[in-house]
């Protein structure tokens, strides 16, 4: 016994001199990998069923063990996870009988956020059937590619989004797609209703054979990315990695007693994977709104007593915009899950709200690299950590933009850059951080990986980030590369904003590029244009078009008109020079325009303007 004791005390020891030594974050770090491990086993196990054991399984298990437990607060409604499971089930059979799907069939949601978004995914999850998650802000061609891509062959949209359907309605009707409206009334002539159908069919649990062919790779939702190129991708997500996505949630120590309140769009992989599929795992209460508003976030969260948020920067960012009232600390958060903070936000988000725990994170829709900052760190996005990366490697490397390429040596190997630089975050493809990809065209998934990276035949998933590691092994986001940018928390595709300004025919060349704007979260986008010959500019047609083709987000705020466009040698358009040089008019003397909302019209750039957009008095 006196040995064991001596043993013991020794170890304890040695343990403490350890941390001095080695890393201050050492029990932090094998913390947080003994979490991820025990998730990832316990995952394994539930992929590993035939069928695979699913999120919808969690779900019925806390139907069954507690079924009276709020599980969705909206508006002044409170939906149990009993009465859920009921109207899942409703839908379910509506959709058997009147949509005639069976398992393995994708339907498409086009709606904005409310229960029936969450019946509906869990009924198609009933039936063996997956969801494509479209974005209810695109329109026209972006609209019809994203459904396109799914393989989708029913649309399910909220009748407010009517006029965005009716616009592509004629192509739809040629590749035969159904259209249900979430209503019980006929919007229109040959629309369809779904809400009578559901409210007409049994509430009856539906067999589990009918999902019996569902694996843990088999395919649960289509969520959608710009990618680094072209126009919006559909991300494979299966419902293994449902499952580890939850994970946040394990690794947070969210409890049933926790209420989380999630602002953003049910079609952002934030507010599905992580709002509403971790609630299920912990079986807590998520409360959802139709629309984020500043004004409205603080309030919703003291009327609902919530202490979980999952957030991105622009959230934050817009929070603290608002004007300072008596009570910005008084409420009950306890937990931030997210992304894209910035440093300085981050610092006032403390200072007005409340030292709550912000759990900064990285990861992407498709990728296989997941970092979190368990340790707290202000401004860091993660750690290296020792245990992880025998487990899920991630390098960083030199990447050079001027060829928007991953730098290699003499020898033709990539190169890892050193501690305190920015390089190309990669993460290696392998069974434990697999790679899936895209729906569809099979290089959009091909341009992805990179190959032969530090040895011949290895394959690593390339982010289109720019990171950096510090002395103490914290991770830093620093930017992203290549043909996309980031603003109002969505990805902006050049290629895609390129193509629709290419419509408009004064328009003869055009380079699209996300510029700086002080104190807003990253890239606003701004364009530089060649005017075809003989052509002027035309602002309000300019406004017309990109208002009716392209959503908010995605609208250059800026145009400059140049006579030529540089490009590369290998005739890419050149964006370093024009990107560092912004819409200072002071600086650049070409014609510069700015997207006035309140005149319809893109107006001559001025001083005033600039100065106003500078000093945040303008609202961008």
């Amino acid at each position: 016994m006196i040995t064991v004791f001596f043993t013991a005390l020794v170890g304890l020891v040695l343990l403490r001199l350890l941390k001095s030594f080695i890393s201050p974050f050492f029990f932090q770090d094998l913390a947080y990998f003994i979490t991820l491990l025990r998730f990832g086993i316990r995952n394994k196990r539930y992929e590993s069923r035939k069928p695979a054991y699913t999120i919808l399984d969690i779900f019925l298990d806390k139907v069954e063990r507690i079924p009276d437990q709020p599980f969705i607060l909206y508006k002044d409604e409170v939906y149990s996870y009993s009465k859920v499971d009921k109207l899942s089930n409703q839908a379910a059979r509506a959709m058997q009988k009147h949509l005639c799907l069976k398992s393995g069939d994708c339907v498409a949601t086009y709606m904005t956020n409310s229960p029936a978004y969450i019946w509906i995914w869990l009924g198609l999850f009933k039936l063996g059937c997956s969801i494509a998650c479209l974005n209810n802000n695109i329109r026209t061609q972006s609209l019809l590619h994203c459904f396109r891509c799914s393989g989708a062959k029913v649309i399910i949209a909220d009748p407010e989004l009517h006029d965005a359907i009716e616009e592509v309605m004629p192509e739809l009707r040629k590749e035969n797609v159904q259209v249900y409206y979430l209503s019980e009334t006929a919007i229109s002539e040959n629309s369809e209703t779904f809400l009578d159908k559901v409210k007409a069919a049994s509430d009856e649990p539906l067999p589990k054979s009918l999902r019996s062919s569902v694996y843990g790779k088999s395919l649960a939702m289509y969520v959608y990315t710009s990618g680094t190129t072209g126009l919006p991708k559909a991300a494979y997500i299966g419902h293994g990695r449902i499952l580890r996505g939850t994970g946040l949630f394990d690794i947070c120590k969210i409890q049933q007693k926790d209420v989380v309140y999630t602002p953003l769009p049910l079609y952002h992989i934030l507010a599905m994977m992580v709002g509403i599929c971790g609630t299920i795992t912990k079986g807590c209460s998520v409360v959802i709104v139709q629309k984020f508003s500043a004004n409205r976030f603080w309030d919703d969260c003291r009327k609902h007593k919530v202490t979980v948020v999952p957030y991105i920067g622009e959230v934050m960012r817009y929070l603290c915009n608002v004007p300072e009232r008596d009570n910005d600390a008084s409420h009950n958060i306890r937990v931030a899950i997210g992304g894209g903070l910035r440093i300085d936000v981050w610092h006032e988000v403390r200072r007005r709200f409340g030292d709550f725990h912000i759990y900064e994170s990285y990861a992407s829709t498709e990728g296989n690299i997941g970092l979190i900052n368990y340790a707290n760190k202000i401004g860091s996005v993660g750690r290296v950590n020792y245990f992880q990366q025998k487990l899920t490697p991630f390098e960083i490397i030199e990447y050079d933009v001027d060829k928007d390429e991953p730098f290699r040596d003499a020898n033709g190997w990539c190169v890892r850059v050193k501690k305190g630089v920015p390089g190309l975050m990669i993460g290696k493809i392998s069974a434990a951080s697999p790679f899936v990809g895209y729906a569809g065209d099979k290089s959009n998934t091909e341009k992805k990986v990179l190959r032969n990276v530090f040895r011949k035949g290895d394959m690593y998933f390339n982010s289109g980030d720019l990171l950096m590691v510090d002395q103490e092994n914290f991770v830093y986001f620093s930017d992203r590369i290549g043909d996309t940018f980031r603003w109002k928390g969505e990805n902006v595709s050049t290629n895609e904003v390129s193509d629709i300004l290419s419509l408009v025919n004064f328009i003869q060349e055009v380079n699209i590029y996300g510029v700086h704007v002080p104190d807003h979260e990253g890239r606003v986008g701004m364009a530089s244009i060649r005017l075809r010959e003989n052509n002027e500019f035309d602002g309000e047609k300019l406004y017309a078009h990109v208002r009716d083709s392209l959503p908010n987000y995605a609208r250059p705020l800026f145009i400059r008109i140049q006579d030529t466009l540089e490009v590369t040698v290998t005739f890419k358009l050149r964006k370093v020079e024009v990107v560092k040089q912004g819409f200072d008019p002071s600086i650049i003397t070409d014609p510069l325009y700015f997207l006035d909302e309140r005149e319809k019209n893109y107006v001559p750039m001025t001083q005033t303007i600039f100065d106003e957009i500078k000093a945040n008095k303008k609202r961008l």
